[in-house]
């Protein structure tokens, strides 16, 4: 369209300087020419049609005349149809130079915005609510519509959040005197099969790795029950109830020393593992963000994996069921100084050669 006009504009110039050097009596020669061959084509033209810089060019060249003299005009169109177009050319022109007034809450931080991207770019598996918690243990307060909005602007899908687990009245409310453990299989590079044992608090969610081996037996299995009490003991727990499913690891001498210790072994269904969701869940975490991208070369390699993995979860791992606490950190308090977050200093401590990832401040 603007190629259009000023071909018009150009072509109009030029029909204007030819008409300098004419006289009146030749211009009115041509006036009354011009007007018999627009007759002429109007009798053969039912309804013209103009295109947008025709309006354009018309209604910037009539506006200045009164609808009378308009109406004196041979036109096409009415008068009051041209003056309806140079509105428009004016509505247009106000609305290319009026910026309008931005509504709603201000937009997130940049350096905010920056950090959403990073979390998302360096770990491929956590979802919007994942790195809300991340933020929220730095000390920076984004809820997790504004993180989601942040990934759909880029394109990115969240990553598939796992379903929440609607626990029952009475887990909820004895979630302190419960304590949950299950084996859990997993294997080397050379396709040996590990068996790792672990136990986890319902109210802290602190989890504790006991063991591994190729081959547990009662007497390895009773140890570790052993163990497991001495570290319960230490550390002023007040579990009363261990669920546990009914693998035939678990022996009559593993029950009885964790009844001899005050703690009540309650047996899940066969086949219903919600009863046990907590460690099933924690287990599948585990998978995820440790053992699918961890290669296992021997017993030690996975003990000394699980050990970080345990030191991570318990000291710098976000839970949502915590407040995106950890189990041995509290949530750290928001960040309220707007300077300090405009100019955000993260950095990356790596686990296991990079398998996992801390943030915190710089010091």
């Amino acid at each position: 369209m603007l190629l259009r006009l000023a071909y018009l504009a150009v072509t109009n110039t030029f029909s204007l300087i030819r008409l300098l050097p004419m006289s009146d009596r030749d211009k009115e020669i041509e006036i009354l020419v011009l007007r018999h061959q627009l007759t002429v084509l109007q009798r053969q033209i039912d309804k013209p049609t103009f295109t947008p810089s025709d309006r354009f060019l018309l209604a910037g060249m009539l506006h200045h005349l009164t609808t009378d003299k308009l109406r004196q005009l041979q036109l096409r169109v009415r008068p009051d149809t041209v003056l309806r177009w140079h509105r428009d050319i004016l509505k247009r022109r106000h609305a290319a130079t009026c910026t309008p007034r931005r509504r709603g809450r201000p937009p997130t931080v940049r350096s905010i915005r920056t950090l959403v991207l990073r979390l998302t770019r360096e770990n491929s598996s956590w979802g919007y609510r994942r790195i809300q918690g991340e933020l929220a243990a730095l000390g920076i307060t984004v809820a997790a519509s504004t993180v989601w909005e942040i990934l759909q602007e880029r394109d990115i899908d969240p990553s598939p959040q796992r379903e929440h687990t609607t626990w029952a009245d009475f887990l909820r409310s004895q979630a302190d005197a419960l304590l949950a453990c299950d084996f859990f299989e997993t294997r080397t590079l050379t396709g040996a099969r590990l068996y790792v044992f672990a136990a986890i608090e319902h109210a802290t969610r602190r989890v504790r790795i006991l063991g591994a081996a190729p081959h547990p037996s009662a007497q390895w299995v009773t140890q570790l029950g052993r163990n497991l009490v001495m570290e319960l003991e230490d550390a002023g727990s007040k579990a009363k109830f261990l669920i546990g499913d009914r693998d035939s690891k678990f022996t009559a001498a593993f029950d009885e020393v964790l009844t001899d210790a005050g703690l009540d072994v309650v047996k899940s269904g066969i086949r219903v593992p919600r009863m046990n969701s907590i460690m099933e869940r924690w287990i599948q975490t585990c998978r995820r963000e440790l053992l699918d991208h961890t290669l296992i070369w021997n017993q030690r390699h996975l003990l000394h994996a699980l050990r970080e993995f345990e030191t991570f979860y318990n000291g710098h791992r976000p839970h949502r069921a915590l407040r995106n606490a950890a189990p041995l950190r509290p949530l750290r308090e928001p960040i309220t100084d707007e300077a300090q977050i405009a100019r955000l200093d993260i950095r990356r401590q790596d686990r296991l050669a990079g398998a996992l990832h801390e943030y915190r401040h710089a010091a």
